[in-house]
């Protein structure tokens, strides 16, 4: 089993949750809870600008925080391996809900609310639905990505597309299996 470290503590992964544009995430545990390692890397995203990736992910985790929006908690960071403990947060992403025709009018009302929280403070998130895992009927936002608010890039602009079986969504899933 592979263990990854973070400031001397050790973890053993069990399995890898996701990769995003910022970096890979794994389940992980310490023998007695689970957690989200984030490892973040340096690969080359066409569509989006990085600058200190682990300082950026501190920055927006606070302004998300701060907004209200129910995120895991950051527990401890690395910022010299560049490496990120969250608190881990079970169950289905939205993605899967769509896939599967289960996503509900009131998992969208939520959404909805995030973003009655989130515009007034200048701030989008970024709405793609691997990004929201709903636990105990309540949507988590699980990224610490935030931007500054930019009409084309919100939830009713562009989000939205990607929270039903759209044709947006339906390219997606054949593109990216």
């Amino acid at each position: 089993m592979e263990i990854l470290t973070l400031n001397n503590n050790h973890y053993s992964v069990i399995k890898l949750l996701g990769k995003g544009k910022g970096g890979y995430s794994y389940l992980v545990t310490d023998g007695g809870r689970q957690y989200v390692l984030k490892q973040i890397h340096h690969e080359p995203c066409s569509y989006y600008q990085f600058g200190n990736k682990i300082e950026a992910e501190i920055h927006d985790y606070k302004l998300i925080r701060d907004a209200g929006i129910n995120i895991p908690e950051m527990l401890d960071i690395d910022i010299e391996n560049e490496r990120i403990l969250k608190e881990y947060i079970d169950g289905p992403t939205a993605y899967s809900l769509v896939l599967e025709d289960k996503m509900k009018p009131e998992y969208i009302d939520q959404i909805r609310n995030m973003c009655s929280l989130l515009y007034p403070k200048g701030l989008n998130i970024d709405y793609f639905p691997t990004n929201f895992i709903l636990s105990k009927n309540i949507l988590w936002y699980i990224d610490y990505e935030c931007n500054n608010y930019m009409e084309q890039w919100n939830f009713e602009n562009w989000g939205i597309k990607y929270w039903s079986k759209t044709k947006e969504f339906c390219e997606y899933v054949k593109n990216n299996g």
